[in-house]
C-alpha cells in the first residue's frame, strides 16, 4: 500500500504491510507525481519479496505504473479516474481497497511525534532519520 503526505514541499511516500505496519519509507520533494515515486520507495523495502498487492488511491491509476509493476509480479489495485476511457480495474479486485484505511492508520500514528508534525529539521536527510525513527519506535510498540 502507498500514501504520500505533503508538507514544506515535501512527500512523505510509505508503504504498509497487512497489519498497517511500515514497510518502506521514502521523501522526496513535492513536486514529482505519486506514480514516479512508487519505484523508489519499493526499493527501499524491508521485506526480501515484493508484496503480491499494491493498494493506492486514484491518483496512481497508471497504466505505465501497472506495467511495471506487473513485470515485478505486483498487482496495483487503484480504482479508475474518471476521464479513463478503458477501464482496469473490476469489483473483485476493488474490494479490497477497502483496507486502504491502514496505510492512513501508519500516516497517522506518525502524527503522534510533534517532530514529525511541525517538521523541525531543515535538511532532508536529518526529516529521513526521524521518520526512520518514528517508524522503528511504532514497530517496536507493536511487536
Amino acid at each position: 500500500m502507498g500514501k504520500t503526505k505533503r508538507g514544506k514541499g515535501t512527500k512523505i511516500m510509505a508503504i504498509a504491510d497487512c497489519h498497517g505496519l511500515p514497510v518502506a519509507v521514502c521523501i522526496e520533494s513535492a513536486s514529482p507525481h505519486e506514480v514516479k515515486l512508487v519505484q523508489k520507495t519499493a526499493a527501499e523495502m524491508l521485506l526480501p519479496d515484493a508484496p503480491a498487492h499494491l493498494i493506492g488511491d486514484a491518483a496512481y491509476d497508471s497504466d505505465g505504473l501497472d506495467q511495471t509493476l506487473a513485470d515485478c509480479g505486483v498487482n496495483m489495485i487503484a480504482p479508475n479516474r474518471e476521464n479513463r476511457k478503458n477501464k482496469t480495474q473490476d469489483r473483485r479486485h476493488l474490494a479490497r481497497y477497502r483496507r486502504r484505511w491502514k496505510i492512513e492508520r501508519l500516516f497517522a500514528w506518525l502524527q503522534n511525534f510533534r517532530r514529525l508534525v511541525t517538521r523541525y529539521e531543515r535538511h532532508a536527510e536529518n526529516f529521513l532519520g526521524m521518520i526512520q525513527l518514528a517508524c522503528a519506535l511504532i514497530l517496536l510498540k507493536h511487536l
